[in-house]
This record gives structure tokens, C-alpha cells and sequence, in this order.
């Protein structure tokens, strides 16, 4: 039986996995968006929320317990002095996952991992469905339309 026992193993050990999620929301946090594998995305986001929820609450004993997670002094700095009071006013939800298109190599879904909110404009679903003709097989693009080129007339001095 499995009761208590969650989280995605990852097929790794639990020091690995505990390293790769600290480097994972580290990165996320420095550069406020990731592309990564939506396994990984959906187990990361928890780890990130938290570590936002520190941020938040800013005293010392938060920053010492988000140190344990993230490694890099300017990346906490950052999310203590920037990301913490961004998010101020929201109760959760900071941390937004994409769905992209599949790995070519091993056709494994992807997902784009970002903050909510930071780096500008809302980022546009990147996924493109492919299109299927009557008999099933992908249809071909139809070609581009050719135009001709019209002289302009010379312009008056």
C-alpha cells in the first residue's frame, strides 16, 4: 500500500531528486521561466510556491528555511527584494504551467514553467495541432500564394 506516500519518484534517487528540484527552482526563479518536462513542471511548481510563500512573509526565519533550498545568495536576494512583494496581494497560484509541444527525441511532453505575472506580456500556448487529410495521414501546407511586384512610380522633387 502507498497511503502518505506522494510525489512522482522520477525514476531517482531521493537526494537526486531533492537536488534537481532545488536547481530547477533556482532557475526558475533567476530567469522567471523554464521549459522543462511536464512531470517535472507539475512536481517543481510545489517547491516554488512554497518558497514564494517564504518570500513573502520576509523575516529571518523565512529566508533561512528558503535557503535550504535555493544555493545561489543573489537568486534569494532576488526573491526576498523583487518576486516576495510582487505576489503580495495573491494568495497562491504563482507559478504557471504550459503545456508545449512533445521531446523529438523520446516524444516526452514538455511544459514551459513561469511565474504569473513577471517578465512582461502573458506568454501565447506555443502548441500547434497538426492537421489530418480524409484518408489520415498529415496534409500538406499549401503553397504560399506568389504576388507581383509592382513598379513604384518616382517620386516628385
Amino acid at each position: 500500500m502507498r497511503h502518505l506516500d506522494r510525489g512522482r519518484k522520477l525514476n531517482r534517487t531521493a537526494s537526486h531528486r531533492k537536488a534537481m528540484f532545488s536547481n530547477l527552482a533556482v532557475a526558475i526563479l533567476d530567469k522567471e521561466r523554464v521549459e522543462t518536462t511536464l512531470p517535472k513542471a507539475k512536481e517543481v511548481r510545489g517547491v516554488i510556491e512554497r518558497l514564494i510563500s517564504y518570500a513573502k512573509q520576509g523575516d529571518l526565519h523565512a529566508r533561512r528555511l528558503a535557503a535550504r533550498r535555493v544555493n545561489d545568495k543573489a537568486v534569494l536576494r532576488k526573491l526576498f527584494s523583487e518576486i516576495g512583494p510582487h505576489f503580495k496581494d495573491r494568495n497562491g497560484g504563482y507559478v504557471r504551467i504550459i503545456k508545449t509541444n512533445e521531446r523529438k527525441g523520446d516524444n516526452t511532453l514538455m511544459a514551459i514553467v513561469e511565474l504569473v505575472g513577471m517578465g512582461g506580456a502573458d506568454t501565447v500556448r506555443k502548441r500547434k495541432k497538426k492537421k489530418k487529410t480524409k484518408d489520415g495521414g498529415p496534409a500538406e501546407a499549401p503553397e504560399p500564394a506568389k504576388t507581383e511586384k509592382t513598379a513604384k512610380a518616382p517620386k516628385a522633387k
